[in-house]
C-alpha cells in the first residue's frame, strides 16, 4: 500500500506502483502456500495468471510440492468471464466458489476450465471455503492476494492468521481509493490487535510482516 494507506487508484487500477522487489517478495510468498485466494474484482483489474517464475517452481518441486499452487477465485455473483489470462493457462488447478447466482452462461463456460463449488446461498461462507479447501484439497496454508472487500471480509470473520505488507514510496489521497481495508467508512466490528514480527527494508519501500492476534470468542 501507499504511504497514507490506498492499495489502488480511484479508478481500481491494476497495482503498478511498487518495486521489481516487492513483485518478487509476492511470488517468493505465493510460492509458499498449497492455494493462492483472489476475489473477483481484483482478477479482473489485474487479470492475472496467479503463476510463478520458473526457479520457484523448480524449488516447490524439489520440496515435495507441486509445480504451483492451487489457484481459488471467490465470487458472489459469479459472473466471472472465462476469457481472463488465468483461464488460458494450466499452471494448476482453479477451484471457483460462489453462488447459484452465478448466470448459467457462465456456468457452463467455467465448469471446462475449473472446479466449481456454488452455494444456495447469497454469499459464499469463507469459513465453510476453507474448510472445502483444507478437507477436499489438503490446503494448509492460503494466500490471499486481495483485494481489500475480500480481505476485510476475511479479518471480520477472524480467519486471517498473517498480513505481508509492503509500503510504497507514494501518496495517492482520495476518499474513493480504497485502503487495505476497503472503501466503507465503518469501523471492523471489532480492533484487529497485530503483532510486527519482522520487518526489512529495501531502498524506500518498508516489508512488514504481522502475526493476527485472533480474537477470543470469534470464529476462527
Amino acid at each position: 500500500m501507499t504511504t497514507d494507506g490506498k492499495v489502488t487508484t480511484k479508478n481500481f487500477g491494476p497495482v503498478d506502483f511498487t518495486s521489481r522487489e516487492d513483485k518478487l517478495h509476492l511470488f517468493r510468498q505465493r510460492a509458499l502456500a498449497d492455494a493462492v485466494l483472489l476475489g473477483h474484482t481484483s482478477l479482473e483489474r489485474d487479470n492475472v495468471r496467479l503463476g510463478l517464475p520458473a526457479e520457484l517452481q523448480e524449488m516447490r518441486i524439489k520440496s515435495g510440492q507441486t509445480r504451483s499452487p492451487l489457484r481459488v477465485i471467490v465470487s458472489n455473483k459469479g459472473k466471472i468471464d472465462n476469457r481472463l489470462k488465468i483461464f488460458q493457462s494450466d499452471l494448476s488447478p482453479i477451484i471457483i466458489f460462489s453462488t447459484k447466482r452465478m448466470p448459467r452462461k457462465n456456468q457452463k463456460a467455467l465448469q471446462r476450465k475449473a472446479t466449481l463449488h456454488l452455494t444456495d446461498a447469497r454469499h459464499v461462507d469463507l469459513a465453510v471455503m476453507l474448510e472445502t479447501l483444507r478437507n477436499q484439497y489438503k490446503v494448509r496454508t492460503l494466500a490471499c492476494e486481495g483485494g481489500p472487500t475480500l480481505f476485510r471480509a476475511l479479518l471480520e470473520e477472524n480467519l486471517i492468521d498473517q498480513l505481508n505488507l509492503t509500503i510504497a514510496p507514494f501518496m495517492f489521497g482520495g476518499a474513493t481509493a480504497p485502503t487495505l481495508t476497503g472503501l466503507g467508512n465503518k469501523f471492523l466490528p471489532a480492533s484487529v490487535h497485530c503483532s510486527l514480527i519482522k520487518m526489512r527494508t529495501i531502498e524506500n519501500e518498508c516489508f512488514l510482516t504481522y502475526r493476527i492476534k485472533h480474537q477470543r470468542g470469534r470464529r476462527n
